[in-house]
């Protein structure tokens, strides 16, 4: 029986301790303002850019046909090469080519003598015309044999022309400077005048089109930022940029800019637009001309254009990760104002919820058309914590390296609109 008031007075004891650890628990303060990271607006100077996706067109391109039928004998340029205008590519065979010419030279000959004695005759009658010698009508019939024999040697001075000609299409020559492509036949092969497959492609590289298609809308407000927003040495043509498939700036490979290695960038000139829009479409192609010393632009190659459209001196950015949207779908952020209230702590704030009018994307951040002021302290870590109007422990964040402003973004159709200055 002892025992058992022994177990009973411990129950009771250690009931007593859990109640009093509740007790302890519940009388326990509040936990302190949960800790957030902010960063202070600041003005920038930002140049909006825009890239368009286009292709590389070649400014010259010709293809090499031949201007008479037969068997190609030789050919004499290596395939990739760079050549010169009048350089002999291929040689068809000639023999049939040189047999017409000698042909035509025979005829022209025999021309010729028709005509000397057909014009010494008619010389002749009209000196004795006058003694009656001859009749009127033999006169005439020997003017007009005279005539006759003329118009034949120029019909025979035409066809040793033609003759001529043809024999030198048996040696088929480059139309144009430029580089070669890949031969399409080969020695032995028959071709034909005329034929629509050429032999080769001759492209002139030194410079090439990149070929841009834009909606007509995004094209106006493309012109428009370009022409309140161009400095007054741009005005001959506007700056353009390239970006190559892998990302990477357009730029002269041969020649370093600076002793660190890197390239210098080339540019295009804004040549024009097309002055139809597609009906199924409803785009408009623009035309960039860019320099090509390396050649490292061929024709085909999926490029991207890099528009300036404007420059702002005062444009205000913030992270991307500060803007979030809120029940209605509007942006929105949370700014920090300090807790003036006595003995509060330096890093005290207040969340206010703000609105903000999102611009475009640059980079990681956006840029905002309203909504906040330099100076301002905007939440960037720990939405999940706060609500709008608590108290919150804030830290500046340290600036990190970022894309720097002014970084082209693929066109928007929600956030792409240009802000004029």
């Amino acid at each position: 029986m002892f025992k058992n008031s022994r177990v009973k007075i411990f129950i009771v004891l250690l009931f007593t301790v859990f109640i009093c650890a509740g007790c302890e628990n519940r009388k326990a303060p509040q936990s302190e303002n949960p800790l957030v990271r902010y960063s202070v607006i600041k003005n920038e100077r930002v140049v909006l850019k825009t890239e368009l996706p286009g292709r590389v067109s070649a400014t010259m391109s010709a293809p090499v046909r031949p201007q008479v039928t037969g068997i190609i004998m030789k050919r004499l340029f290596e395939e990739g090469s760079d050549i010169s205008a009048g350089q002999i590519l291929y040689e068809i065979e000639p023999d049939v080519f040189e047999a017409a010419y000698k042909n035509a030279a025979a005829q022209f000959a025999v021309a010729e003598a028709d005509e000397f004695s057909a014009r010494l005759l008619a010389e002749r009658y009209g000196k004795i015309i006058k003694s009656n010698a001859v009749s009127k009508q033999e006169y005439d019939d020997a003017f007009s044999a005279r005539m006759q024999a003329g118009a034949a040697v120029e019909a025979a001075r035409q066809g040793l022309e033609s003759a001529r000609i043809n024999l030198s299409y048996t040696k088929v020559t480059a139309p144009v400077q430029g580089r070669i492509g890949r031969s399409f036949v080969t020695p032995g092969a028959l071709v034909t005048a005329g034929q629509a497959q050429p032999l080769a492609v001759i492209q002139n590289l030194d410079t090439v089109y990149v070929d841009v298609s834009r909606s007509n809308a995004e094209l106006m407000r493309l012109r428009t930022a370009l022409a309140e927003n161009a400095a007054p040495e741009q005005n001959a043509g506007a700056k353009v940029g390239l970006r190559l498939e892998d990302g990477t700036p357009y730029a002269r490979l041969s020649a370093a800019k600076d002793g660190n290695g890197g390239a210098e960038e080339l540019f295009g000139e804004l040549l024009f637009s097309d002055i139809t829009i597609g009906r199924s479409t409803g785009s408009v192609n623009i035309r960039v001309k860019f320099p090509n010393p390396d050649k490292a632009l061929l024709p085909g190659m999926h490029v991207r254009a890099v528009f300036e459209e404007a420059v702002l001196e005062e444009a205000v950015l913030v992270p991307q990760k500060s803007v979030f949207r809120d029940a209605g779908g509007k942006a929105c952020v949370y700014v920090l104002e300090k807790d003036e209230a006595p003995g509060t702590a330096e890093d005290n704030f207040k969340t206010i919820l703000r609105q903000v009018e999102i611009q475009r994307n640059i980079g990681n951040r956006w840029l905002l058309a309203s909504g906040l002021k330099p100076g301002e302290r905007v939440l960037v870590e720990g939405h999940l914590k706060i609500r709008p109007g608590r108290a919150v422990s804030g830290q500046e964040l340290s600036p990190a390296p970022s894309e720097p402003a002014g970084t082209p973004a693929p066109a928007r159709a929600d956030n792409n609109k240009a802000v004029q200055r």
